[in-house]
């Protein structure tokens, strides 16, 4: 799991090991020019340990100035990528100033590190947590995965909506709640109360927007996660259309509101009608989505 990265001007080799790495569980995670990587998972209040291997190339003496281990979390909004918001910063000095002939290995520990925030790879955002050793020129760097829980809320009301067109078009649907987690499934009902348009067919998506920055320089995205159809044909009034829609499938993440007042992530279920003429009818209702304890 851990690679090598050679510094061309460096004589050393560095390679960051976490402790119990392989007992992890992993995330497939975008990387640098869109490769994937597989990161550990961490959790809040967990202690991060592992060692750090350092490799003299050619068995050369090498003086250096000091190696030392960093823990960051940090904000990377792709608009301003000369800023990175550190909201985490520890480090640790595994070795003052000396000189190295053969290969070492140090040890570190940061103990029940505070990660209130969940990584999250977005559009224009990333939040992530990584490990950095320093030891002169040469720099490794090694990402970790963060979750985050959130405990079931406590009420959970189901979602009650109209879409409605003077004399034309008289729709209700609901949803049998407003918060889902990761793993859940939407299910509702669409009631047809007075149809005098040729509905030609209906689709729901969920749309996923995230918000970066602040005003005015504020970016909007939205991107649709899924979207299907759940009627082909005309509906007749007292036409009644069940909906069930299982989330486990999608690459969705929790809802995330103004972290650090630097980003939002919200999720929205899009109910979208079309008639003969094409013309499009919409309502759209923001969902909650939390992680939950995975068994």
């Amino acid at each position: 799991m851990a690679s090598f990265f050679n510094f061309a001007a460096s004589p050393v080799e560095l390679e960051i090991k976490l402790a119990g790495e392989d007992d992890r569980r992993q995330v497939e995670v975008k990387g640098e020019k869109d490769q994937k990587v597989l990161c550990p998972v961490y959790y809040d209040g967990e202690s991060v340990t592992g060692q750090v291997n350092v490799r003299v190339k050619d068995g050369k003496k090498f003086s250096h100035e000091g190696i030392r281990i960093e823990l960051i979390g940090s904000i990377e909004l792709f608009y301003d990528r000369g800023n990175h918001y550190e909201f985490v910063s520890l480090s640790q000095e595994l070795a003052g100033p000396g000189e190295m002939r053969q290969a070492q290995t140090f040890d570190f520990t940061f103990k029940n590190v505070e990660k209130q925030y969940e990584s999250y790879s977005g559009i224009n955002v990333r939040l992530r947590y990584y490990l950095r050793v320093s030891l002169g020129r040469a720099i490794k760097e090694r990402e970790i995965w963060v979750h985050s829980y959130r405990m079931p809320p406590d009420s959970n009301t189901s979602i009650k909506m109209e879409v409605g067109i003077e004399d034309c078009l008289h729709i209700e649907f609901e949803y049998n709640k407003a918060k889902y987690h990761l793993k859940d499934v939407i299910v509702g009902k669409i009631y047809f109360l007075l149809v005098r348009i040729k509905i030609k067919h209906m689709e729901l998506s969920i749309i996923r927007r995230e918000t970066t920055g602040s005003a005015p320089n504020q970016y909007n995205e939205s991107e649709t996660i899924t979207k299907f159809e759940i009627m082909d044909g005309a509906p007749v009034r007292g036409e009644t259309i069940p909906i069930r829609l299982f989330l486990g499938g999608f690459e969705l993440t929790p809802t995330f509101r103004d972290v650090n007042k630097k980003f939002s992530t919200r999720y929205y279920l899009n109910l979208v009608l079309i008639d003969e003429e094409n013309r499009r009818y919409f309502k759209q209702q923001e969902i909650t989505v939390y992680r939950i304890p995975e068994n």
